[in-house]
């Protein structure tokens, strides 16, 4: 799965379970993410919810990618 360019991963592996977490909030074209926010994501599973901090490798891609389901 492809992640635009300037959001977080859509789902990433739930650090509880190892579920599927979904991204909760997808970027508003008018506001997208930013270094610094908060990305908060919740398992399909365990129902657990997690806030990730946004880093600039998220928003460019050029981090390696994050563990996807």
């Amino acid at each position: 799965m492809t992640t635009p360019a300037g959001q977080p991963a859509r789902v990433i592996v739930c650090v509880e379970c190892g579920g599927r977490a979904h991204l909760l909030q997808i970027a508003d074209p008018e506001a997208p993410y930013a270094e610094g926010d908060w990305a908060p994501y919740r398992c399909e599973d365990c129902l657990d919810r997690f806030d990730l901090e946004v880093v600039a490798e998220d928003l460019d891609g050029s981090a390696p990618d994050r563990p996807t389901v």
